[in-house]
């Protein structure tokens, strides 16, 4: 691994445990040239998912930007590192056990959509307004009142 912050590949790993469920183990790491503490995430490499685009181009899934969309959708929320990963995983989890391994764009959206309405509804909202295609306000305040309604019910309970 390369320091992020000086680029030196000398380092040495100061704590290591379980992360994403257990299918991935997560490492806080030192460099030993300039003393600065990074996080990494070491994971299997699974078979390659084919993802099909609205366009109707195909191309290899790419974890990274899924991980960029849930990340700037949980920019300034309470939404810790280690659970934007966690909810990574899970869609990646669900991904490999599908039979087919090919998956549209709108599938692997509504995945995360699943995952950040539990996490932070805010993110949640967020991540919506950009990936579903609202064609006006009033598609946009039925989602906002799907969600408030659901967390009426959730407080009812």
């Amino acid at each position: 691994m390369i320091c992020p912050k000086c680029g030196s590949p000398n380092n040495r790993v100061v704590n290591s445990r379980d992360a994403q469920n257990g299918t991935a183990v997560r490492r806080r790491r030192e460099c030993l040239t300039c003393g600065e503490r990074f996080t990494t995430f070491e994971t299997v490499e699974e078979v390659a998912v084919l993802v099909t685009k609205r366009s109707g181009k195909r191309e290899g899934y790419d974890r990274t930007k899924i991980l960029r969309g849930v990340e700037t959708a949980c920019r300034k929320r309470p939404v810790t590192d280690e659970q934007i990963h966690d909810i990574v995983g899970r869609v990646e989890q669900t991904l490999s056990t599908r039979a087919s391994k090919e998956i549209t764009s709108r599938e692997i959206g509504e995945l995360v959509l699943a995952e950040l309405r539990q996490t932070d509804e805010v993110a949640y909202i967020r991540f919506a307004s950009v990936y579903r295609p609202f064609e006006d306000v009033n598609e946009f305040l039925a989602e906002l009142r799907g969600l408030i309604e659901g967390r009426a019910a959730k407080t009812k309970r």
